[in-house]
């Protein structure tokens, strides 16, 4: 009989044990799976590559580095990017459910309910705006004019007119400007250059991205490319915008940039770097094909982020 109470009891306590190890892990699958479509909806990489963008502005700017602030700029530059990405997902749930690419998204697969993902949005916008506005005002004006002309103007445009692009390239430009901002509360022709660089390296960046997805964006109705084809008028203005980009890029080298400044092997550095991504660009003329429209887009990638490093290291060892 004792012996029978004894293997009850240890059956009892392995069975609860084994109920709280399966509740614990529910558990932590629930967890994950939230923490995995809040990255979603807040397009966690684009938002990272953003933050990067703001603090190599605010090391261009600052005249001593204050960690307090870094926080504040990463924080709320990451808030003001998720909420943008989570109003633009509710605004275009019922398109999303059209591509291949996006119906896996948390609102369009039923994941997430769509105020849901509005209450993330506007709680992002408003943890954005304080943390930007600690800073100072001017940058938590420029985080908030970024939220409005995305969502307001850009993701409507998108469905209507190729210049959807053109309007998107303007709040897409505003992070690396913003980080100088942040730093100095002034904005003049030093963090101007800085957002005409990024301004157009939007286009062939982007558009080497919709050559890449054009079918996927005609089956939601969006009109990307600036012809409406993958042609070769549309490569032309890739090549455009890529020149001048790399022209902005190595302004301040001559010295008229104000504190923003350049030293001639940085921007031989800049200009060698933006003519490999011309060449990507011109390999895309010639072949006209998917492959090397993504060819062209992770150069782009890889020279908005080099660029940036090297900007920051020649201030530095100037």
């Amino acid at each position: 009989m004792v012996a029978e109470i004894s293997l009850g009891g240890y059956l009892c306590g392995s069975i609860n044990q084994i109920m709280k190890t399966a509740v614990g892990s529910a558990k932590n699958n629930v967890l994950a799976l939230m923490f995995a479509d809040f990255k979603e909806i807040t397009k966690a990489r684009l938002a990272i590559s953003v933050v990067f963008s703001s603090i190599a502005g605010y090391f261009l700017g600052a005249y001593e580095i204050q960690w307090v602030q870094l926080l504040l700029l990463a924080f709320g530059g990451y808030c003001m990017v998720g909420a943008s990405n989570a109003y633009n997902q509710v605004i275009e749930k019922d398109l999303d459910v059209l591509m291949k690419r996006t119906r896996n998204r948390p609102v369009p697969a039923g994941r997430m309910s769509a105020n849901t993902a509005l209450a993330i949005a506007v709680v992002l916008t408003l943890l954005g705006v304080v943390a930007l506005y600690l800073l100072n005002p001017k940058t938590a004006m420029f985080g908030a004019i970024s939220i409005f002309l995305y969502t307001s103007v850009y993701t409507p445009l998108k469905t209507i007119t190729p210049l959807a692009v053109f309007v998107g390239a303007i709040p897409g430009a505003i992070p690396f400007m913003l980080g100088w901002v942040a730093a100095t509360n002034e904005f003049g022709i030093e963090p101007g250059t800085l957002f005409m660089i990024q301004f157009f390296w939007q286009f062939p960046h982007f558009w080497a991205l919709g050559w890449m997805l054009d079918e996927d964006y005609k089956s939601g109705g969006f009109k990307m490319l600036p012809t409406g084809k993958k042609d070769a008028a549309t490569v032309l203005q890739i090549i455009m915008y890529t020149i001048w980009m790399m022209v902005i890029s190595v302004i301040p080298v001559f010295g008229i940039t104000g504190r923003l400044r350049l030293s001639i092997a940085a921007a031989v550095l800049i200009f060698v770097m933006g003519a490999v991504m011309l060449g990507f660009a011109f390999k895309l003329y010639r072949q006209r094909d998917n492959a090397s429209a993504r060819k062209l887009m992770l150069a782009s990638v890889s020279y908005i982020t080099l660029m940036q490093i090297v900007y920051v290291i020649d201030k530095f060892l100037a």
